[in-house]
């Protein structure tokens, strides 16, 4: 009997409910309770569903990544499906259960295995985006700083997060080219797209070049979500998906309506039609997440157009 299993994943502890016999258990959040954890699943699961937390599921992704048929899930989905269900108790037993439910309800199909090294690049990333905050929070500092002593200390921090972030951004850079030079280099060739922007295209997202236009707008948070009951039509809006593939897209957007005579020319279309600068910047956004993944999809740089 296939069976589905739900894990509600906190700093210190895997609480496990599986659906089939309605036992639940806890385990360590570590390499002995994972150990315990497979013994206890043992091979009838079709699918163990756990939420994304940040960074406590991450041990436990690499673990069983590839060995279990995981399903990791938007935490604010669940929560949703728990509710729908008459469930206002939140505790992690019932979270487990209610994972499990969701899982089963939905038939949620498994995640495509997660290569170790994309964890590496994403745990870099996220080193990275903490050095670019200690270098904005430092230099805006310096500038209300009036005392030599306390200057010269924060020069000095600066100087030591500049290095730090050019350490880091050689070390993403040789990863990505032994594992992903082509990918990077199609990125690279479609103007607005620099080595960082497509590295971070790379790191936020592993899946592009796999998925239809619809699902890569929607991954990146860039596919309007309409707003229509009977008679009344509301505003289109984005929602969701991933905020710092979201982000990586904007400066490159702003170039693009400048630099590439398709994009401009569509912003322009926008502009005289009366849309909002920022709607305009939204759809450029989401042409190149689009262009992107067809590149990759089609194996081939970008070329401008001919007349």
């Amino acid at each position: 009997m296939d069976d589905s299993i739900g894990i509600d994943v906190s700093k210190d502890r895997l609480d496990a409910f599986r659906l089939s016999d309605g036992q639940y258990k806890s385990f360590n959040n570590n390499l002995v309770g994972f150990r315990a954890l497979r013994r206890w699943v043992g091979t009838r699961a079709i699918r163990v569903v756990y939420e994304a937390t940040g960074p406590y599921h991450g041990a436990f992704e690499r673990a069983f990544s590839g060995d279990l048929a995981l399903v990791k899930v938007n935490p604010l989905q669940a929560r949703r499906f728990a509710q729908a269900r008459g469930s206002r108790t939140k505790t992690d037993a019932v979270d487990a259960r209610m994972l499990a439910l969701m899982g089963d309800a939905f038939a949620l199909q498994p995640d495509r295995p997660v290569d170790a090294k994309q964890h590496e690049l994403k745990e870099l990333q996220i080193e990275r985006n903490a050095l670019i905050k200690d270098r904005t929070r430092l230099l805006n500092r310096i500038k209300t700083q009036t005392m030599g002593v306390t200057k010269r200390h924060t020069k000095a921090r600066i100087a030591l997060v500049k290095r730090q972030l050019g350490a880091i951004d050689a070390e993403i850079e040789a990863r990505l080219r032994e594992h992903k030079s082509k990918q990077l280099d199609i990125l690279t060739s479609i103007p607005g797209i620099g080595p960082i922007t497509a590295a971070t295209m790379l790191i936020e997202c592993p899946e592009i070049g796999t998925l239809g236009h619809k699902q890569i707008a929607a991954l990146a948070g860039l596919a309007p979500m309409t707003r229509q009951s009977g008679q009344w039509r509301g505003k289109a809006f984005i929602q969701g998906g991933r905020k710092f593939l979201r982000d990586a897209l904007y400066m490159p957007a702003l170039v693009a309506t400048r630099f590439n005579e398709e994009m401009k020319q569509k912003y322009q279309s926008l502009k005289a039609a009366g849309k909002p600068s920022k709607l305009a910047i939204t759809v450029i956004m989401r042409k190149l997440i689009e262009l992107a993944n067809t590149l990759i999809k089609q194996d081939r740089k970008w070329m401008p157009k001919t007349a």
